[in-house]
């Protein structure tokens, strides 16, 4: 059965993510994301991606845990450690979690429920989060039973909300509701009914802002936390006339001097 089904309205691509009976990930879905994104590479006309999940009231329960276990037991029967002094590589699921963050196209996540572990760090590797309003659980549970977020969690939701709620969240192993989750910065809108209809909103939005803008705003925010202040800004200047000179933006300019435009007209 494949897991995401794909649907395509110009610039925006649609992904809804299903494998019943409970909605865990597993590594036919991490091969299926990395599908998707070779879909999006390979086409230059797709702008934006809107994930959401195909079940009701889940988006992705959280990573299979009994593939997890088989794989601890042949770690440990071959008696094999680990320490940070020797990385362990990425797996398909890291790269396609760094690829959509390297990307130049808008991802949103169009939370339709619940969302833990590897769920939650789906979402929290796209650009923009929402979700619909209910009571359902959203956050990184790992540590109850013994691991920790293994695909960006530690890292990213501190980057997202601070280090000091992202510490709770992670070490406590508590989930939270959307309401809590909106309070804290993790999602920016909560929807009332139809969240999918509201992603693929805002996605043909951002599909119709000037490409290289977007692309370069993107760069400098997604990279900006993790370098020196002022490597940041030594970028933002560099790119800032890179879209200075970008045609489509010397003609909205133009349109505003002879007040054909207005700053704040979002098409």
């Amino acid at each position: 059965m494949t897991q995401i089904e794909i649907e395509q309205n110009g610039a925006v691509l649609l992904a809804k993510i299903t494998n019943p009976p409970q909605g865990f990930m597993d590594p036919e879905t991490e091969m299926e994301v990395a599908a998707l994104l070779d879909r999006v590479d390979a086409n230059e006309d797709i702008r934006s991606v809107v994930f959401t999940g195909g079940m009701p009231g889940v988006f992705i329960r959280h990573y299979n845990v009994g593939v997890l276990a088989e794989t601890a037991a042949k770690m440990s029967a071959r008696g094999m450690q680990f320490d940070t002094s020797r990385s362990v590589p990425e797996s398909p699921y890291h790269v396609c979690l760094r690829r959509m963050t390297e990307s130049p196209v808008a991802f949103i996540a169009a939370l339709n429920g619940i969302a833990m572990g590897g769920g939650f760090e789906l979402a929290l590797a796209c650009d923009i989060r929402i979700a619909l309003d209910g009571d359902y659980d959203l956050g990184l549970p790992e540590i109850n039973v013994g691991l920790l977020p293994g695909a960006g969690g530690t890292q990213r939701l501190p980057r997202l909300i601070g280090e000091g709620r992202a510490f709770e969240m992670i070490a406590r192993g508590r989930t939270v509701s959307p309401a809590e989750a909106l309070e804290w910065g993790i999602i920016s809108e909560i929807v009332d009914r139809d969240v999918v209809a509201r992603g693929m909103e805002i996605a043909e939005e951002l599909s119709r802002k000037p490409m290289r803008a977007f692309r370069n705003i993107k760069q400098l925010m997604r990279r900006g936390l993790d370098r020196p202040l002022e490597e940041g800004l030594a970028d933002e200047r560099t790119l800032f006339c890179d879209v200075m000179v970008d045609g489509e933006a010397m003609e909205r300019m133009s349109e505003l001097n002879v007040r054909q435009r207005d700053i704040r007209d979002r098409d």
